[in-house]
């Protein structure tokens, strides 16, 4: 049996080492995408950032966080925003266009009760929404 499965402290300093090297690629990786998804960097700018996240990656993951950690998440929550917009305009455009034969006959009987159209009209309305 090997000696790292027999001792509870050597499993959990293995454990430990272990979660420092996943988190630490989780935000090298974060990084990159950061990175890639920021467009008010020029290009010459990002290829320094990749040079420098590449060369020196847990170093340059640091920099990076130092000098970038404020905006991320700043673009972060600007795109989940423009996200929830783009979908609350989704559903208006989607719930907005499908008008059904009772959305427009409740409109045409708006309409009748202020006096906008007439019985005949409404009538006509109606049966238009019917077929």
């Amino acid at each position: 049996m090997d000696s790292i499965t027999t001792d509870f402290w050597d499993v959990l300093l293995w454990s430990f080492w272990f979660f420092i090297w996943f988190t630490a690629l989780m935000v090298w990786f974060r990084c990159l995408w950061d990175l890639f998804g920021d467009h008010t960097l020029s290009g010459w700018a990002k290829a320094g950032w990749t040079v420098l996240l590449i060369l020196v990656p847990w170093f340059g993951a640091l920099i990076y966080l130092i000098a970038r950690g404020r905006s991320m998440g700043e673009r972060q929550l600007s795109r989940m925003v423009d996200a929830q917009e783009q979908q609350a305009d989704y559903i208006r455009q989607v719930a907005g266009s499908s008008s059904g034969a009772a959305d427009q006959i409740a409109r045409g009987k708006e309409l009748l009760d202020s006096g906008a159209i007439t019985q005949e009209e409404y009538d006509a309305l109606k049966a238009r929404a019917l077929a």
